[in-house]
């Protein structure tokens, strides 16, 4: 039992190090999740003291639990069923597409990257490149939503600019997860988006199953009270104006009120500006009549380089004024008045909420005066500030958030922005 036993050296290096794998999988690897787990929760912990809205568990679970926990739901497994007889493929393989569909939509939500590097990130792009003023904004009504509930912004789609924005402004209330396009699934973006907690959505390919997997993944986080944000447009307005809203998100969200406890409160947020940095894609794409905002490379460092020579020259002098405005939250009980909800409660919200974030949408130089030269062009800067002023009493007396500047100054800074842009 105890005599020496001659190996060959290669088998005794093959030995060791299956020995080696078995240790760190078994013992090694556990523990060292373990002890970051650990101190993961306590800097949430330390984190939550200063949020208005900390961060739920459902949030901070594990990726791999929560796809588990998706794809075994019971409205997922006869999704499943039903996607198997109809396509006529055995049920482990719809149900190997359902996991495939729950790891694409799951996120990885990393406090860490989200408030020490994601906020910061954002609020240092933000002031980099634009002027912000906050618009409309009660913090006391705000303040005063049930901490119980699950937050939900609604907000219009003006620009890729409108994450960043958001974020770093929502950074003080609790961490936002936003619905993001196929765009972004590409390295080294998604890895990061879906660090921030972001999770991702198909536009086009959407068969029953992804649906169903979708519908529940929102309605679970959801009923988990996680703070989410939603452009109920779909896309980015090609023109600016506000697009007829969609229903998907929203629609999730209101069907399957009523089997958790939780309230729902949609917080209505608009945001404008005086030029969003995809101006000239999304004006092709709108002239083109089509929604293809492919750019190529060559057009794209261009454009980055071109920016940095202005930086290094000290010739940038910002895109403008990003503002955004917050409306009044409305509460998902008291719309339903009680009752269930009904095929056509979503479509009554969706208008509820576009009509409440054009009530707060800020005005800013660059869109006021461009709507006057629309009307009646040419004419001279002195007509234009006539205008303006005129503009500005009417919105006033409706109480419209307006520019803390004169319109003399408005006129000016419209049309040296207008100018600069080449119109």
């Amino acid at each position: 039992m105890f005599r020496p036993v001659e190996i060959p050296l290669w088998l005794l290096v093959l030995i060791v190090l299956f020995a080696t794998v078995t240790f760190a999988s078994h013992f090694l690897f556990p523990s060292v999740r373990w002890f970051f787990r650990k101190r993961m929760e306590r800097a949430v912990a330390r984190l939550n003291t200063r949020l208005a809205r900390p961060i739920e568990p459902f949030k901070l679970a594990r990726r791999h639990d929560m796809i588990q926990r998706l794809i075994y739901d019971p409205a997922v497994a006869q999704a499943i069923v039903e996607h198997a007889q109809g396509h006529g493929v055995p049920e482990n393989v719809a149900f190997e597409l359902a996991g495939d569909y729950a790891r694409e939509i799951v996120p990885s939500f990393s406090a860490t990257a989200y408030f020490t590097f994601g906020t910061r990130l954002a609020k240092w792009l933000s002031r980099a490149l634009y002027r912000i003023r906050l618009g409309a904004f009660d913090r006391d009504t705000l303040d005063a939503i049930d901490a119980d509930a699950a937050v939900v912004f609604v907000m219009n789609h003006r620009s890729n600019m409108d994450y960043v924005l958001v974020t770093w402004l929502a950074a003080r209330t609790s961490a936002l997860s936003y619905a993001v396009g196929e765009w972004a699934r590409v390295w080294p973006l998604a890895p990061l988006i879906r660090a921030m907690g972001a999770y991702f959505i198909r536009r086009r390919d959407r068969g029953a199953l992804y649906r169903r997997v979708l519908q529940r993944y929102v309605q679970m986080a959801t009923a988990g009270g996680v703070t989410q944000a939603i452009f109920p447009e779909g896309g980015l307005s090609l023109t600016g104006r506000m697009a007829a809203p969609k229903t998907g998100l929203l629609g999730h969200i209101v069907e399957d009120f009523g089997n958790h406890p939780r309230d729902v409160i949609f917080v209505p947020v608009a945001l404008n500006y005086d030029r969003v940095l995809e101006d000239r894609v999304l004006i092709g794409a709108g002239q083109a009549g089509n929604r293809r905002f492919r750019v190529p490379p060559s057009r794209l460092i261009g454009a980055v380089l071109g920016h940095l020579g202005q930086r290094l020259t000290g010739r940038f002098r910002g895109f403008g004024t990003a503002s955004v405005g917050f409306g009044a939250p409305l509460s998902l009980a008291e719309f339903l008045e009680g009752k269930p909800p009904e095929a056509q409660d979503t479509a009554r919200l969706s208008r509820e909420m576009m009509a409440r974030i054009e009530a707060v949408m800020p005005v800013l130089p660059v869109p006021l005066v461009a709507g006057i030269l629309l009307d009646a062009s040419p004419l001279p800067p002195e007509r234009i500030e006539i205008r303006v002023a005129a503009c500005l009493g009417m919105l006033h007396a409706r109480g419209v958030a307006l520019p803390r500047r004169d319109a003399a100054r408005i006129t000016a800074d419209a049309l040296d922005n207008l100018l600069r842009r080449g119109l």
